[in-house]
């Protein structure tokens, strides 16, 4: 219940800036709506590879802009009240996580249903690519809890701009990432982000063979990873508005 309540407390926040929200959801919608105009002749641009690839890019923007919240939140008095609350720390993580899903929730809808109206098939792994793409945002919002924790207000657009730039170029959105050589390839089967992508792919296009045990691997590491160190630097952190 406190979870919950603060969660609630969460959604509150993010409404007062709706600036934010429409930018997060407008931009990759406008990138998508373009981008089929310009109708580039690479497989990359496909529909049912540019639409996964276009969900995962928005997803930069959640981390920026949680990221943002957490450190406002750092800067004022709030979490030092609530520091002498009987919340854990997880809670406190948990409570910004399950906030930030129904924007994410309502950003992932309008995309795929732009791509439905632009002429997506086949229309039935839209089912499959919703709760698959939520799950995928998860370590986004971890990131963006952790770049948070450790930045000021400040600062939090600037160092979580890195996410947007390493999902544009390591994710295999735009270009295929054996085009640009094979230290480039590894970097970025280390990375979440392709692994994301490869996993968004082939739930929209209903084509598990597109899976390989290394993008669940990379994927579930980072994921975990990025929710440990967010919710122990949070801890640390959470009353210090430096």
């Amino acid at each position: 219940m406190r979870t919950l309540n603060f969660a609630g407390r969460n959604i509150k926040e993010l409404v007062r800036d709706p600036l934010s929200i429409i930018f997060s959801l407008a931009l990759p919608l406008f990138l998508l709506f373009i981008f089929k105009q310009i109708n580039i002749p690479s497989p990359s641009y496909a529909l049912d590879n540019f639409t996964p690839g276009i969900i995962v890019f928005s997803f930069s923007f959640v981390s920026m802009f949680t990221a943002i919240l957490i450190a406002k939140d750092r800067s004022t008095s709030f979490l030092t009240r609530l520091a002498v609350s009987p919340m854990k720390p997880h809670e406190y993580v948990s409570g910004y996580v399950l906030a930030l899903l129904p924007p994410v929730c309502v950003q992932v809808v309008a995309v795929l249903a732009l791509a439905l109206i632009l002429g997506l098939k086949p229309p039935w792994g839209v089912l499959l690519a919703l709760p698959v793409a939520l799950v995928i945002s998860l370590p986004f919002i971890a990131l963006g809890i952790l770049f948070g924790s450790i930045t000021n207000e400040k600062a939090a657009s600037g160092v979580s701009s890195i996410v947007v730039q390493l999902v544009s170029f390591t994710s295999g959105m735009y270009f295929d990432r054996s085009l640009v050589g094979d230290g480039f390839a590894v970097v970025c089967e280390v990375l979440p982000f392709e692994s994301a992508l490869t996993l968004l792919k082939a739930a929209l296009n209903l084509d598990l063979s597109v899976i390989e045990p290394r993008n669940i691997i990379v994927f579930c590491a980072y994921t975990v990873a990025f929710f440990v160190l967010s919710v122990v630097l949070f801890n640390k952190n959470m009353s210090k508005g430096k």
